[in-house]
């Protein structure tokens, strides 16, 4: 009886020892890529978190230059670090690749780069007055005038009653 409890025991150990084995191995690699703003414009700056990158390591993407991931002091798994967007780059979604001493992980459509807005003249075709302009103008200070005259004049007519 005391053989097949300590069997018991045994067996249970092992099967907890080799299925946390899994899970410590995964921590040894790359996972969970975050790219914060997930939308940016283009000269904007993304800042990216990897976990499993307890050494740091170098993400690239064809929105930015190679960055250096640091690890984050206080987090032994977790890597950061700062991208500045390309001026030139395309709006539209891109992947980011990281590089943690040898091990690689791929994150598709981390993140989006969105466009300017395209500019113009807003219906705006001349500069200064046109005439049509002038001849509103005219007739409401030519109004103003009228109205002014015939509120003094009759201010005036008042006093002789």
């Amino acid at each position: 009886m005391r053989n097949t409890r300590a069997l018991a025991v045994a067996g249970a150990a092992v099967a907890a020892l080799g299925l946390s084995a899994p899970a410590a191995a995964a921590w040894e690699t790359p996972s969970n890529i975050t790219a914060l703003p997930s939308v940016i414009a283009r000269g904007g700056q993304l800042t990216i978190s990897v976990d499993g990158c307890r050494n740091g390591g170098t993400a690239t993407s064809s929105a930015f230059s190679p960055t250096h991931l640091s690890p984050v002091h206080g987090s032994k798994e977790r890597a950061r670090g700062t991208a500045t967007i390309n001026s030139d780059a395309r709006p539209g979604p891109y992947d980011i690749t990281v590089d943690c001493g040898g091990r690689k992980m791929t994150k598709p459509q981390a993140f989006t780069v969105i466009g300017g807005v395209r500019g113009g003249l807003g219906g705006s075709t001349t500069t200064g007055a046109s005439p049509t302009d002038m001849a509103i103008g005219g007739g409401l200070v030519a109004a103003a005038v009228v109205g002014g005259g015939v509120f003094w004049m009759r201010r005036r007519a008042e006093r002789r009653i």
